[in-house]
């Protein structure tokens, strides 16, 4: 009787270890790329330091937002099929050549994410360039389990990592070419 219920307890406690893994939703994740830039950092920064234009990214038809570079500013970016996304300002540290937003409002269908927060950098590199890091964090367009393909982790951290790249390569090609 005693093997009984301790063999009930074995199984009772593994199933409710593997209940909680199961039942665990998705994980943040992070996405990190950058780009050297051959030009110094203040022609970078100038082009990319004010929080209300994003019109260096490709696909952003139009910027509209309140309240400039102070934190709290907010963003609306217009993109070429007619969505939008909403962002606000959160830290701006322009002695640093730095600063932090987060998404308000996106369709999933356009981003695959929720809860994102990202962070655009600017620093030296090696003879005279600049260097450009794009980091952000967030969790899939699917907040339960068994998300469908579209709105997977994989789907959030392709999509996200390849606007970072294009948007990167779009930057330097900008600054570069000096149009």
């Amino acid at each position: 009787m005693r093997r009984t219920i301790a063999k009930a307890a074995v199984v009772g406690a593994a199933l409710a270890v593997l209940g909680a893994a199961w039942a665990h939703g998705p994980t943040r994740q992070k996405v990190r790329e950058s780009i050297e830039i051959d030009a110094p950092q203040a022609k970078v920064w100038a082009v990319i330091g004010n929080f209300q234009d994003m019109s260096w990214l490709a696909g952003v038809t139009s910027t509209e937002g309140q309240k400039g570079n102070e934190i709290g500013a907010t963003r609306r970016l217009t993109l070429g099929p007619g969505a939008t996304v909403d962002e606000e300002l959160y830290k701006y540290e322009p002695d640093m050549l730095s600063y932090s937003y987060r998404i308000t409002a996106v369709d999933v269908r356009v981003l695959p994410v929720t809860n994102y927060s990202s962070t655009l950098t600017v620093s030296p590199a090696p003879d005279g360039k600049a260097k450009v890091e794009w980091a952000g964090a967030f969790y899939r367009g699917f907040p339960n389990n068994d998300p469908p393909p579209e709105l997977s982790d994989e789907a959030a951290v392709k999509a996200v990592s390849g606007l970072y790249k294009a948007g990167l390569q779009g930057l330097k090609k900008k600054i570069e070419s000096g149009s």
